[in-house]
């Protein structure tokens, strides 16, 4: 009985070591980030410092004095990162509902695609993209950063593997024969029972969306319209006059809403977690 005992404390132990030494590697970077944040160019160069230095604010004159739209950028990013995630989620989640409930003809072929979609690298796409983007004229447009997010093949993925666990077709059924169209169920039942699903879908598209500079570097041309993470480059102007003080400072502005946006979802998330719990 001792031996046992041990071996699960033993077992526990080493589980508490691995989680600890996980959170270390994840929190260190953001903590080197906030460091340099407050540091001068010159002392970034010199080497790394644990110590947090005291030019915070001189970098944040240099940040908002070389004009710097940091409210711009934060309403561009935050509008576009939105806006992306809404239309992502929402329509990703009713793809993946007609596919789950729905008997199609083409309906393994449609799943085939949607899964061979997800093997492909983006940066396939990127040149093609752009020419299309081109001939419809709609450059320098929100609309192509907003509009594709709609085909989130990996966000079907997930949530169909979801829904597949967690509603069954009797629940359906049962909506239909009291009299509930196919909109009412989707939006008043089958999303309050997949709201876990979503909040983890809605972190990863908005990050990913917050954090997208390569598409808006290609297809904005007008400043006023440039996100968050296009102004912080922007800062890099000529090497020799780069100042990384600011730059790490703009980056790590950008990393508030991200921070506020987990932090919002997550509630969904282990909330989720709580009532399938307590269900079983």
């Amino acid at each position: 009985m001792a031996s046992t005992s041990d071996s699960f404390f033993g077992r526990h132990y080493f589980i508490h070591i691995a989680m600890i030494l996980l959170g270390v590697i994840a929190i260190v970077p953001i903590y080197l980030l906030l460091v340099n944040a407050t540091r001068s160019t010159e002392q970034i160069n010199s080497g790394l410092s644990l110590i947090p230095g005291g030019n915070a604010m001189f970098n944040w004159k240099i940040l908002t004095g070389r004009g710097f739209q940091i409210w711009q950028g934060f309403g561009n990013s935050s509008f576009l990162s939105i806006s992306t995630t809404a239309l992502s989620v929402y329509f990703s989640a009713m793809t993946a509902y007609g596919l789950h409930v729905y008997r199609f003809k083409g309906r393994k072929l449609l799943w085939t695609i949607i899964l061979v979609i997800i093997m492909l690298p983006s940066a396939l796409s990127i040149i093609g993209f752009f020419q299309f983007i081109s001939r419809l004229k709609l450059r320098d447009s929100y609309i192509p950063l907003i509009i594709p997010g709609i085909a989130a093949a990996g966000t079907v993925l997930f949530l169909r593997q979801y829904m597949m666990s967690a509603i069954s077709v009797e629940l359906i059924d049962a909506a239909r024969i009291e009299g509930a169209n196919e909109y009412r169920i989707f939006n008043i039942i089958i999303l309050p029972i997949i709201l876990p699903a979503l909040a983890a879908q809605s972190i990863f598209t908005f990050v990913g969306s917050w954090n997208n500079f390569i598409t808006p570097f290609i297809l904005l041309s007008s400043e006023r319209k440039y996100t968050l993470p296009m102004l912080v480059q922007s800062l890099r102007g000529n090497i020799y006059r780069a100042e990384y003080g600011a730059i790490y400072l703009g980056i790590a502005i950008s990393l508030i809403p991200i921070m506020v946006f987990y932090a919002f979802m997550s509630r969904f998330i282990i909330s989720g977690i709580t009532m399938g719990g307590l269900k079983e």
